[in-house]
Formats: C-alpha cells, structure tokens, sequence
C-alpha cells in the first residue's frame, strides 16, 4: 500500500506542514496537551498529521483530527491522488494507540461530511452513536472491524 513510512511525535519530526495545509496544526485547539499528535513520513515527505485523545475514563481513543498532505487529500484533489489509504492508516494507529492503552481497539471519530460519513460506514464498519448535539455525526470502530483495520497491517 505505502512504500517504507515512519510515525514520529509532531514535535520531533522536523518539518512542519505547508500552507496548503487543510488545518492549522498550531492553532489552539490542536496544540492542546491533552491530544498526542503524530505525523507518516515516507522519507523526508510529510504525508499525514494525526491528533489522538487517549480518553481514559470512556476507555476508547478519540481521533480527534486525521489529515492527508494535500496532494493525497481527496477533497483537495479527488481521485488524482499520489497516496491512497492514508485515513485507514490514521485510523489503524488510533487502533494501536487504545490496543496499547487496554482498550482492546476501540476508536471514536466525527465525520466533517456526510460523504465521509458514509465511507467510514462502509469501508470501516464504523457504527453511528446516539448525539444529543448538532455536532458532527459520532462513529465508533470496535470489535471485529477494528481488528480487520489492525491486522490489515500486519500481513
């Protein structure tokens, strides 16, 4: 799927995003030191940023914010992507993070779009949680589909 990648904490990967960038990862909400961010580099190119909550009481991992570099963000540049997979990647380590944590995979994420929404319903077995708010739609990956996300990476 990708050639060689690395994680690195955000701090410690010695590039910062471009301007084209979708989101200001230094603003206030995302430096937060309640979120753990990570960057994927293939090499020297910075080809994701992801911004993770280890929720403790809730035992789950909120992915607060996962973002493809713009020339394989789909909303930026459709199907004429360099990189594919890059969310299921994001999505993979949120797993990781709660497996290593003992919340045995559990993910919670938002969808900004109806049409990610519907990805993440079919393409991840993600299931929609009950929202008292107008927020943006809740999903959950837990279970037989985050193992199936998880072990996708191990082959």
């Amino acid at each position: 799927m990708f050639p060689l990648y690395q994680w690195c904490k955000r701090m410690h990967c010695g590039q910062s995003p471009a301007p084209q960038w979708q989101t200001a990862w230094t603003s206030e909400y995302l430096t937060s030191e309640t979120f753990e961010k990570y960057a994927v580099k293939i090499g020297e190119e910075l080809i994701a940023l992801g911004a993770y909550e280890i929720q403790e009481n809730a035992l789950i991992v909120h992915i607060v914010y996962m973002e493809a570099e713009p020339g394989s963000n789909p909303t930026i540049v459709g199907e004429k992507r360099k990189y594919r997979g890059i969310g299921r990647l994001l999505i993979a380590f949120g797993i990781k993070l709660s497996v290593d944590n003992g919340f045995g995979g559990d993910v919670v994420l938002e969808a900004k779009t109806t049409k990610l929404a519907e990805h993440y319903a079919k393409d991840f077995g993600a299931v929609k949680l009950p929202s008292l708010s107008s927020a943006a739609p809740r999903f959950i990956i837990a279970d037989e589909a985050a193992k199936r996300i998880f072990f996708s990476y191990l082959e």
